[in-house]
């Protein structure tokens, strides 16, 4: 169980990455004026952090109740 939670922190911690750096990079191209683009990936990168912390909690959880 502890495995298959570090894989899905992980696969948070790069799709929070991914969706950062294609924001970062459509900031810096200039093509979004209007901004609607960037608040969208800036609503996924604040949704997968969301769900990374969560699995962060699951994985503190299953930890502490494996080791008693």
């Amino acid at each position: 169980m502890q495995t298959f939670l570090m894989i899905l922190i992980a696969i948070a911690a790069l799709a929070t990455l991914y969706v950062l750096v294609k924001g970062v990079i459509g900031m810096a191209s200039g093509k979004d004026v209007t901004g609607v683009r960037s608040q969208a990936l800036m609503r996924k990168r604040v949704m997968f952090q969301a769900v990374a912390i969560i699995f962060v909690i699951l994985f503190i959880m299953v930890a502490r109740g494996s080791g008693s």
